[in-house]
């Protein structure tokens, strides 16, 4: 198990690397200049051209990458180019709002998607079945920002029950802090219970299926205890496998969620970025993104062995 770590953190540091040329190469490479929109609408080419040279943006890409990497490795995201503030200190300012909507989004898929899974499974072909299956083809078919604009419509314009947009930090009390989070949640986590929903209850349904299970029913087992005990367990590894997968459409859902309900966090950090061209912002976000879903996805693979025995690394 020790080895299979060590590798896998190896092989990590391998794929960030690659993620930051390839985020490097794509911010440098595309059509716009940040000088010019630093610089102003009425700025002279003279003007414009010191102020790439202030920025370093007149040096060669190999020299920029050196001198951006050298620092990332140092834990310096650089400065933003427009606030002239360190980006680190940007992404820390915004990290909780956006790490409080992730967890309360994925505790809330999780919990709901693998009990509709397993509901779904157990009554196979009924209309409880096809229902909870309607339901989740219609949550991963509908877009995150019309569900968002639709839940504020009803239970903000129209029932008045809780908050149009807006975040409150849980250091101002739990109520205020959930009551703004309710929403984004359910708006961010429709798609994510939709993709487990289906994978547990196809899963569930190829363990149900098995000799051992059949047995547990001739013994007369409660079906909660065969259900969650025997079944749930041993239909585990797939359904961890697509929570881990998941996590991406779930840092993509984050950039959306957080515009529609002006959730002050990195993901609106991010779209302001790219409409300024902020390009130590843009890689700072993006290689903490890839870093969360690297580790995310390794911590799955670990949870393997937990949940079969059989597998060894």
């Amino acid at each position: 198990m020790l080895g299979y770590i060590i590798r896998r953190l190896g092989s990590t540091v391998l794929v960030m690397g690659i993620v930051g040329v390839f985020v490097f190469l794509l911010l440098h490479l595309s059509p716009g200049d940040p000088a010019a929109i630093v610089a102003g609408d009425n700025a002279t080419p003279e003007q414009i051209a010191q102020m790439r040279e202030r920025l370093g943006l007149d040096d060669p890409l190999p020299v920029q990458f050196i001198r951006w990497s050298g620092g990332v490795l140092q834990g310096d995201l650089g400065i933003s180019i427009f606030s002239n503030e360190p980006v680190a200190k940007l992404i820390g300012e915004r990290l909780e709002p956006t790490i409080s909507l992730s967890l309360t989004t994925i505790v809330f898929a999780v919990v709901i998607a693998v009990s509709f899974g397993v509901l779904a499974a157990w009554r196979a072909g009924t209309l409880i079945d096809r229902a909870l299956m309607g339901f989740s083809v219609l949550g991963f078919s509908v877009p995150v920002f019309v569900v968002g604009y639709l839940l504020i419509y009803l239970f903000s314009i129209n029932l008045r029950w809780l908050p149009v947009q807006g975040y409150a930090p849980i250091a101002d009390g739990i109520g205020p802090w959930i009551q703004r989070l309710i929403l984004p949640t359910i708006a961010l986590g429709l798609a994510y219970v939709a993709l487990i929903a289906r994978i547990t209850r196809t899963s569930m349904l190829e363990v149900l299926s098995e000799d051992y299970i059949r047995t547990a029913r001739a013994k007369g087992v409660a079906t909660r205890p065969m259900l969650l005990k025997h079944a749930l367990k041993n239909a585990g590894v797939p359904i961890v496998t697509v929570i881990g997968i998941g996590v991406a459409l779930l840092i993509g859902g984050v950039v959306i969620t957080e515009t529609v309900f002006n959730i002050p966090g990195v993901g609106r950090l991010v779209v302001d970025a790219i409409a300024k061209r902020d390009y130590p912002i843009i890689q700072g976000v993006i290689l903490l993104f890839s870093g969360v879903y690297v580790l995310v996805n390794l911590l799955v693979d670990l949870s393997y062995s937990f949940l079969d025995p059989r597998i060894r690394y």
